[in-house]
């Protein structure tokens, strides 16, 4: 039995002469969050939208939870929950309303202990009998993800989802996210924000001009990048030194006693490393990887700044 939740095969999607999508392949593993970035309109909500079934592709194949799109759109459909980067709340209802009204669309059998769990799950108790026009932003997302759990769906798509929150909103919704993940959940998350990603993604994929240039873990993208090095700080200059002469292509900082030594950080290059040091009776007191963060990855790759990415 595959232990994919998501499966995605040569997606196209064209509006008129424009390509939006161009041959995207995923893998998204059951139980796990998998993120894709890209710059405002590389195509990360059509995506969603196409692996939601709110839209059709024009090519490839796309299973979600084992079903096809395409001809098993409902059983898709009956798998997944979907929210928005702006939260399909109505204002006009209490929060408790909104959930009931989720209830009753879903024929879920004992629908007020489904309600008063996830008002407790959210933290939206106290204001569960306040109109949700009264809530902030954070509040409403909360609520607006409670609404799309009260499916029990499987598999859940997060579509910007803290985009304009503040942060210590932002952390709130990262830790019901990794909640849910712990449940067995899988993620399928955009965001804006990289340092989300960076927090949340097992995996993640960039999008940039309709096409994927590049996948993997976070670590693995970062240690794509020329610029990682190891860090090393000795207790004397002396040590400095003879340790500058073993890596000629280091640079050393004799105030703070630190050389920093090119390197992919993987584990077969620092123990290559480390063996050098023992061979010449050296030891260094504090030994560091230093990776490039998301944000150099995201330059690199798309040619934009991360300015792109911030409302």
């Amino acid at each position: 039995m595959s232990n994919s939740a998501i499966e995605v095969s040569g997606l196209r999607k064209t509006y008129g002469d424009k390509v939006v999508l161009d041959g995207i392949d995923l893998n998204v593993r059951a139980g796990t969050i998998f993120s894709l970035l890209g710059p405002n309109g590389a195509g990360k909500t059509t995506t969603v939208n196409v692996l939601s079934t709110l839209m059709k592709a024009d090519g490839g194949t796309v299973r979600v939870a084992g079903h096809d799109v395409a001809t098993e759109a409902k059983a898709v459909r009956a798998a997944i929950g979907v929210t928005g980067q702006f939260a399909a709340v109505d204002e006009l209802l209490t929060g408790r309303e909104n959930l009931e009204l989720m209830v009753d669309l879903n024929g879920v059998d004992d629908g007020k202990r489904t309600v008063a769990a996830l008002l407790e799950r959210f933290d939206l108790t106290e204001a569960a009998q306040k109109s949700a026009s009264t809530y902030s932003g954070g509040m409403r997302r909360k609520l607006d993800l409670a609404m799309t759990l009260v499916g029990n769906p499987r598999i859940i798509f997060l579509d910007e989802p803290t985009t304009g929150l503040d942060p210590r909103s932002r952390r709130t919704m990262w830790s019901i996210i990794r909640d849910l993940v712990a449940d067995g959940v899988t993620i399928f998350l955009t965001t804006q924000y990289l340092e989300e990603a960076d927090q949340l993604a097992d995996r993640i994929a960039v999008l940039d001009q309709g096409r994927l240039v590049a996948q993997g873990t976070p670590d693995e993208l970062k240690r794509q990048l020329p610029g990682t090095h190891v860090r090393l700080r000795f207790t004397t200059v002396a040590e400095l030194g003879a340790a500058a002469r073993l890596f000629t292509d280091a640079a050393r900082d004799e105030e703070t006693l630190t050389l920093r030594v090119p390197s992919d950080g993987g584990t077969k290059s620092l123990r290559a490393l480390l063996d050098s040091l023992d061979e010449h009776a050296l030891a260094a007191e504090e030994f560091s990887v230093h990776t490039p963060d998301l944000d150099d990855v995201f330059l690199a790759l798309t040619g934009h700044a991360t300015e792109v990415l911030a409302k």
